[in-house]
């Protein structure tokens, strides 16, 4: 009994020790690795850049203040749509207390000087009717005369201004009514009523009162890498996708390209402008953002391959050709334009070639005892 149970044992010993070494081996043998293939097909290749910008009016203008004061009444809201000439708001003056001083001693001044002018004239006049001085002497006093009237004319209008903003000479061309330069849309109305405003002047852009734009003529603004602008030229054709308008592609034309960079985020941007060609029945706000295709060359079926299938030795491209089962062969080509996914073939492989995929269809599984 002993001897069959020492016999099981070492058949056991044996059994285990020769299944490690099959599993070992096993575990050791490289699985072979099968690829996937793709053939060279026929395809129009488009190479384009992208420029980020925003659509803005061709034509915006700020009204800005003639006259610092309050704002007393705003006749417009954003959005609404005015002609030349319409009201935009009216300031009540606020009249600076030196100004208004000097205004109103001038005044005084100016009466003053009237005064004593027109009792001159008077006398010399009577002397003058009667024959007893000529017309030669009569004439400095009427000069004087009149001269003090324009002066204190001149006088009252300046007090009238200062104080009021508008002279009674000059009714209509008042500076406390803010109009309308141009026909368009109200963009925005950044005041209110009962907001302070600082008239615009050499040292001083001046409080804006609202933006006018026409909405009707439209262009894109926005800005191209260094490496592609060398490129780009006047009349090129570009397509418009407008981030908040989907499913819509807009045609524009470049019209503008600056001539000099702006160094932004490392890279020189340069901006450029393109006319918006806007469809019928079809609003775009201002300031949405979009982005521009543009096209700097283009195939028409020409035979390429997936760009990710090229390798490289120093400046040579080469991709690997399937050459029987399990074996590949090397073969140098040509390449023309690429638009990042595609790549032109121009010699090299024909369309009945097999070429090898660097993704493994079957990954080597870690095998368990």
């Amino acid at each position: 009994m002993k001897k069959v149970f020492r016999i099981f044992l070492l058949s056991l010993f044996g059994v285990i020790f020769i299944g490690t070494l099959v599993f070992l081996y096993s575990k050791s043998k490289k699985k072979p690795v099968v690829y996937q293939h793709s053939a060279p097909f026929i395809t129009n290749i488009i190479r384009k850049t992208v420029a980020t910008g925003s659509v803005v009016p061709r034509k915006e203008v700020e009204m800005k203040s003639k006259v610092s004061g309050i704002i007393e009444k705003i006749y417009v809201e954003a959005g609404q749509v005015i002609r030349e000439g319409d009201l935009i708001a009216r300031i009540k003056v606020i009249p600076d207390m030196v100004n208004l001083n000097n205004a109103e001693s001038r005044v005084e001044r100016a009466n003053i000087s009237f005064n004593d002018s027109k009792m001159n004239f008077d006398r010399q006049k009577k002397l003058f009717d009667s024959r007893v001085i000529s017309e030669a002497e009569f004439q400095p006093y009427k000069t004087n005369f009149e001269s003090a009237k324009e002066e204190l004319d001149a006088a009252k209008s300046n007090l009238e201004l200062i104080r009021d903003g508008v002279s009674k000479k000059a009714a209509t061309g008042t500076n406390t009514l803010v109009k309308a330069t141009i026909g368009g849309m109200i963009l925005d109305v950044p005041v209110k009523e009962g907001s302070s405003v600082i008239e615009s002047n050499t040292f001083n852009d001046g409080t804006t009162i609202a933006s006018i734009a026409d909405m009707g003529v439209m262009i894109f603004k926005g800005k191209v890498d260094e490496s592609e602008v060398g490129k780009l030229h006047e009349g090129m054709n570009l397509i418009l996708t407008i981030g908040a308008i989907e499913k819509e592609k807009y045609d524009a034309k470049l019209e503008y390209i600056s001539p000099k960079g702006v160094l932004e985020n490392g890279a020189v941007q340069f901006e450029i402008k393109a006319a918006l060609e806007l469809k019928k029945n079809s609003f775009v706000r201002a300031g949405y953002s979009a982005n521009a295709d543009i096209v700097l060359e283009e195939r028409d079926s020409v035979l390429a391959i997936q760009e990710s299938l090229l390798q490289f030795t120093g400046d040579t491209a080469f991709v690997e050709v399937k050459n029987g089962p399990g074996k590949y062969k090397k073969c140098y080509v040509k390449t023309g334009i690429s638009d990042g996914l595609n790549i032109e073939i121009l010699t090299g492989l024909n369309k009945k070639d097999s070429v090898k995929i660097w993704n493994i269809i079957e990954k080597k599984e870690e095998q368990r005892p």
